[in-house]
């Protein structure tokens, strides 16, 4: 069904108020009143909103609403505009999730384009001849890479939700290919910790360096023709131009050149597919999330089902109880995750079981108050008798009530390091989501089974989380992340620190978050919570461990009818933007 098009919008745009990105967590007293004294402040619009993980992608985003457009056709030219200005993270060489939100029409649709296991793939495939897994095969090899879906998968939500042709929603990522862009620090610390990758093949290196083979130092330059051109083809042909033109011959020359598995077949047969998401409730509000073959949207209901029952917001933030309760939560979750999820389109996901209330109160009654469960103790729960017959995110809303939660990637920061010469971007390393062996982990420590092994034309299991939260039948709050397994639980820190603690969207995607994934069996910490309260989780018998960043929680509220943007800090392009 398609969703209701809004209109070209003629109006006076509100003034726009650039709010930078801040540092340390703080409580807050609501959306609709940013106080004197608060120490986070928001992006404020009252005609829409757009939170990105870079300035460029988020300008031409807002220009998009400016001009009329609505959140789908601002959202499809961020996602191409970020990948030309985040090659690392944001690129057409992936694949990922998108939730649409209309309230005109109580819709909430999920669009999977997540990669696909090329026909030729089988289940042992990055096994030695002793079945032992082999981590490099299957992340630095062109065997590593899915089919691509990102490029499908935004140009149908175009087609169905939006009112931008694609060729309109591409002229700002082919612009900013063509003319380049200014190198930030990021861009220049990331090239230099990746350096031994990107140099290992001449197209990579041939597209991060100069021509001297230097590197691009801060304020220089960096311009893509290479990808101009190939963006230029699928503005003019369309989409499938990708899947079956020129820039399919490049893949598969690419892929034939190196011992590759991706066919033309592979890319002509690629399709993203309209799903059902996640649903579940929190505290009087409705949780949308990804449904398999992502895992985020079933585990962030499961554990805030778990969670509802105690009084979070009286624990307060940062208290040892509420640490302790959501590290339980988590564990819990993490290890069904590695038993029961992967692509239900392959296998069957007991989904109404694991994210039932039942269910969760059979989880909880193994939570003591005063002890953490050692991970050795938890194992998959049974949620069947409760059966019933570098990755990148980025949020948008506009004013006729559409709202959009997009998170896409190629798996590590610069996926396989593999660029498609004559094309211009690089290739996702996703088949290493799959269970290369169930029980042995991936490069994010998660654990697979069975249902999450390697099968062709499957799509492997994905921790990537956009999530809608509507109140009383309206759109609340936009978000999501990147960060491998921690995905999941940024996003629901960024749900609880709204809901339970009050704050405002830039509090809680600012505050220092917890992670735990069931194994390895250690409490993952930001800087910034009391030592005391640290304290207090060890002699509980959790093992911490001092974590760099997590995640980057490109967020949105709205309420009361305004806008509130929330750019994580976490990522130092971040940006906020208000109509």
């Amino acid at each position: 069904m398609r969703f209701p098009t809004p209109g070209r919008l003629h109006r006076a745009l509100a003034p726009r108020l650039l709010v930078g990105a801040l540092l340390a967590p703080s409580l807050a007293l609501g959306q609709s009143a940013i106080l004197e004294g608060e120490r986070f402040h928001p992006e404020v619009g009252t005609h829409g909103m757009v939170a990105t993980s870079h300035f460029l992608a988020s300008e031409v985003a807002h220009e998009v609403l400016a001009e009329g457009g609505n959140a789908v056709d601002a959202a499809v030219t961020a996602g191409f505009a970020l990948a030309v200005t985040q090659p690392r993270s944001g690129n057409i060489g992936g694949g990922g999730f998108m939730l649409i939100s209309d309230e005109a029409s109580g819709e909430v649709i999920a669009i999977d384009y997540r990669e696909t296991a090329p026909a030729g793939a089988t289940e042992t495939m990055f096994q030695d001849e002793d079945g032992n897994a082999v981590a490099e095969w299957s992340r630095f090899t062109h065997r590593a890479a899915g089919v691509p879906g990102t490029v499908a998968g935004l140009a149908l939500a175009l087609e169905e939700y939006g009112t931008l042709s694609l060729a309109e929603a591409l002229a700002p990522a082919i612009r900013l290919a063509e003319e380049g862009f200014t190198v930030p620090q990021r861009f220049v610390d990331g090239v230099a910790e990746a350096g031994e990758r990107l140099t290992r093949w001449d197209a990579t290196r041939a597209m991060f360096y100069k021509e001297d083979g230097s590197p691009y130092a801060v304020g220089e330059t960096f311009r893509q023709p290479d990808l101009a051109a190939t963006l230029q083809r699928i503005a003019e042909q369309g989409a499938r131009e990708f899947y079956e033109g020129e820039t399919a011959e490049l893949i598969v020359a690419e892929m034939q050149r190196h011992d590759g598995l991706i066919t033309r077949e592979d890319l002509a047969g690629y399709r993203p597919v309209i799903r059902e998401p996640s649903h579940g409730t929190y505290r009087g509000h409705d949780i949308y999330a990804m449904s398999p073959p992502s895992s985020g949207g079933a585990h962030i209901v499961q554990m805030l089902n778990i969670l509802e029952a105690y009084d979070i917001g009286a624990m307060g933030f940062g208290a040892a109880d509420t640490m302790h309760l959501m590290a339980e939560a988590m564990k819990r979750a993490y290890a069904d995750r590695a038993e029961y999820l992967g692509d239900t389109d392959f296998v069957e996901v007991p989904l109404d079981g694991i994210t039932s209330e039942g269910y969760a109160d059979a989880l909880r009654a193994g939570i003591a108050i005063d002890r953490a469960t050692p991970s050795d103790e938890i194992a998959a729960g049974d949620p069947a008798p409760f059966e019933s017959n570098e990755t990148t995110h980025f949020s948008i809303a506009d004013d006729d009530g559409l709202a959009v939660s997009n998170t896409y990637t190629i798996n590590f920061s610069y996926g396989s390091g593999i660029a498609v010469e004559g094309a211009g971007f690089l290739l996702n390393n996703e088949m290493d989501d799959f269970s290369a062996k169930p029980g042995v982990p991936n490069a994010y420590g998660l654990i697979g089974g069975e249902a999450n092994r390697i099968e062709p034309g499957k799509r492997m299991l994905s921790s990537m989380t956009p999530t809608i939260v509507k109140r009383d039948g309206e759109n609340y709050l936009i978000t999501g992340s990147p960060g491998g397994s921690r995905i999941i639980t940024t996003t629901l820190q960024v749900v609880m620190n709204v809901i339970d603690h009050g704050m405002n969207i830039q509090s809680a995607v600012s505050a220092p978050r917890l992670h735990h994934q069931w194994l390895p069996d250690e409490l993952r910490i930001e800087a910034g919570f009391s030592p005391d309260t640290l304290s207090l989780l060890e002699a509980r018998g959790h093992t911490l461990r001092q974590q760099s960043a997590m995640g980057a929680a490109q967020s949105i509220v709205i309420d009361d009818g305004r806008f509130y943007g929330g750019a994580d800090p976490r990522r130092a392009t971040s940006s906020a933007m208000g109509l």
